[in-house]
């Protein structure tokens, strides 16, 4: 499982479900492109555990995009990320995005034919995708999860879960850091 980021992305869309799916037990690793260590949107550092220099696997099990701006456009214009989505689309692997993310799918056709939701504003990018009302702020539709933004990164996290993991385990971990 793959989380890449780039300069200006969205802390909390990335560290909200990498904290999630690590407490699933997960492996998760976060690629930074351009380097170890990615300054987020928000001048918050993180120290990737690999570079893109340093990722070689063809058969990722998930791919995992956040957004934020310039990230998203960052993470756009690298050839090692469409190789891993190109990758994870050819074995049938997850593929997720949030917030200006989706837009990434959707400029390489990976959401025609699916339901798909974004940041407001970014959803002429999103090609050939159907698009719910603004009420609904994560979709699962098949191997591809969207979500709308910052605001829904623990449900979008829960359902990486979900995915990976099982229902029930996402609900486990939803009574765990919400207490209700």
């Amino acid at each position: 499982i793959y989380m890449f980021l780039a300069s200006g992305f969205e802390e909390v869309e990335a560290l909200c479900p990498l904290d999630l799916l690590r407490r699933a037990g997960l492996d998760v690793k976060t690629v930074g492109i351009g380097g170890k260590n990615i300054t987020g949107s928000h001048g918050i550092t993180v120290v990737a555990d690999m570079t893109e220099d340093e990722l070689d696997d063809a058969e990722p099990t998930a791919v995992i995009l956040p957004g934020g701006m310039p990230g998203t456009t960052n993470l756009d214009a690298s050839f090692v990320v469409h190789r891993a989505l190109d990758d994870a689309k050819k074995n049938g692997a997850l593929i997720s995005a949030i917030c200006a993310a989706p837009m990434i799918l959707g400029k390489r056709g990976d959401l025609r034919g699916k339901k798909a939701v974004c940041y407001p504003g970014f959803e002429s990018y999103l090609d050939g995708a159907e698009v719910p009302d603004m009420g609904v702020t994560v979709v699962t539709d098949g191997k591809i999860i969207t979500a709308r933004g910052m605001g829904v990164a623990l449900e979008f996290g829960l359902a990486l879960v979900s995915a990976l993991c099982s229902p029930e385990k996402a609900e486990e971990l939803r009574r765990a850091v919400i207490a209700s």
